[in-house]
């Protein structure tokens, strides 16, 4: 969510010339994926668990789940959880979620005693939410998860201003990781792994006086860290069915502001742009149309507008690039599949677009 540049930088106009939305292809193009990623993407080897879930939930949008093994992604995602040995370790102050990747787990061998010595463990908010967004598209029980300690360990991530931090060794905190936890504790059903009015709290902090939400209080307006804070909210219960007819002052954040920002988003090229004075990026018909749905005010998209934009963006290789003219990448696609489900695309699963996954594995069906 943020506005890096994709790993390819400079490509060739790969842009479709169709004016339909390619499913077949798409499916392809992910399966492609699946099989071997392309060489460009080796530098994202540590977050090899979310490119797996842009994978599995983006062909589960596409109705195409049936071209994995699911039972072999069920045994691969478990395995990189961590798990403490017994009581006194769980309560260390480390968080026992999920690796992102094998190279994060690995053992080192010293050939001196012929033991086994672990590295620190390095479980992580984000790949922990990907993990169990990937286990619940493939209707995986994750009562079966080992929760207590994923819950337990996750309150030493929560600061006392209430976000969090990915990681139990000390990284940035900011509303992605706040999305996080909600979403796992959402998609767990279970809460204890969080303080939710500290949580609430951290997030009203957060947003800008133009109405939308920086990933820190104080910070610039962002489409990522908006989505992030009003899906937490959703996820948590402190935002009402049927919100913009509400009293503004019975809401916990400033709601017609917000909607006024979300919807200035939307550009004149039609596609949604991530902040002000930027250019518009596939991936923000998710995290901004994603707010406006949430909100029940999507129905004021120009959907005409966001369907031209994004199928400029559609590779002729499958996929979706963030700009016009550039090669497809995994994150993109992923969230022009899901912008495509907002806008009702035929023989596409719907969304629950505050999990970030579609609305039958949200429901475990």
């Amino acid at each position: 969510m943020a506005d890096d540049d994709p790993i390819w930088e400079d490509a060739p106009d790969s842009s479709s010339s169709s004016s339909f939305f390619d499913r077949d292809r798409h499916i392809r193009f992910l399966e492609m994926m699946y099989q071997l990623l392309p060489s460009p993407y080796q530098s994202q080897e540590i977050n090899r668990l979310t490119l797996v879930y842009f994978v599995v939930a983006g062909l589960d949008i596409l109705y195409a789940l049936d071209r994995i093994d699911k039972e072999a992604v069920i045994h691969w995602v478990l395995s990189l959880q961590a798990h403490p040995k017994n009581e006194v370790e769980l309560n260390n102050g480390q968080f026992y979620g999920f690796h992102g990747s094998r190279s994060s787990q690995y053992h080192l061998t010293d050939d001196r005693v012929h033991e086994q010595v672990a590295i620190p463990n390095g479980s992580h908010l984000a790949s922990t939410y990907c993990a169990l967004a990937i286990l619940k598209t493939v209707g995986y029980d994750l009562s079966l998860v080992d929760f207590k300690s994923l819950s337990r360990s996750m309150r030493n991530l929560q600061q006392p201003d209430g976000s969090f931090m990915p990681i139990h060794i000390g990284a940035e905190t900011d509303l992605r990781f706040v999305f996080c936890a909600a979403a796992i504790c959402s998609m767990l059903k279970n809460w204890s792994g969080m303080d939710r009015e500290k949580a609430k709290d951290y997030i009203i902090s957060c947003q800008s006086y133009d109405g939308g939400f920086g990933l820190i209080p104080g910070s610039e307006s962002h489409g990522g860290a908006t989505y992030c804070a009003v899906a937490s909210l959703q996820l948590m219960g402190f935002i009402d069915k049927d919100i913009l007819s509400k009293n503004a002052s019975s809401c916990t954040i400033n709601v017609p502001l917000l909607l006024y920002w979300s919807l200035q988003r939307q550009a004149q090229d039609g596609g949604f742009q991530g902040r002000t004075n930027k250019p518009a990026d596939t991936c923000y018909a998710f995290w901004v149309g994603g707010v406006l749905r949430i909100l029940g005010a999507d129905k004021f998209i120009d959907e005409g507008g966001l369907r031209g934009f994004l199928l400029t963006c559609q590779s002729e290789y499958g996929g979706f690039s963030k700009f016009p003219g550039s090669l497809p990448d995994l994150y993109h696609s992923y969230y022009g599949f899901c912008a495509f489900s907002l806008l009702k695309e035929r023989d596409l699963n719907a969304l629950c677009v505050e999990l970030g996954i579609t609305a039958i594995a949200a429901i475990g069906l």
